[in-house]
C-alpha cells in the first residue's frame, strides 16, 4: 500500500482534469485569476459555456481557487 495520505476535496478532481482536458490545474486556476471577481457558480458558468468543462470539473476548480483567496 502506498504510505502517501490520499488527496481529499476538490485537488482529487485535479488529475482528472488535466487528463481529460490536456491543460495542467495552473491553466485553469488563472484563468479564474484574471476574472472579473463573481460569485461561485458565475465562475463555474464561466468555465462550462466559454471552455466546456464539465460541471464537476468546473465546480471542483472553483472551490479550490475560492478556498485560496
Amino acid at each position: 500500500m502506498s504510505s502517501e495520505p490520499k488527496v481529499k476535496g476538490p485537488a482529487s478532481y485535479f488529475p482528472s482534469i488535466e487528463k481529460t482536458y490536456g491543460k495542467p490545474v495552473a491553466h485553469w486556476l488563472a484563468i479564474l485569476e484574471g476574472t472579473e471577481q463573481c460569485k461561485h457558480m458565475e465562475y463555474v458558468a464561466l468555465l462550462k459555456s466559454a471552455h466546456q468543462l464539465g460541471h464537476g470539473h468546473a465546480n471542483a476548480l472553483v472551490a479550490y481557487f475560492l478556498a485560496q483567496k
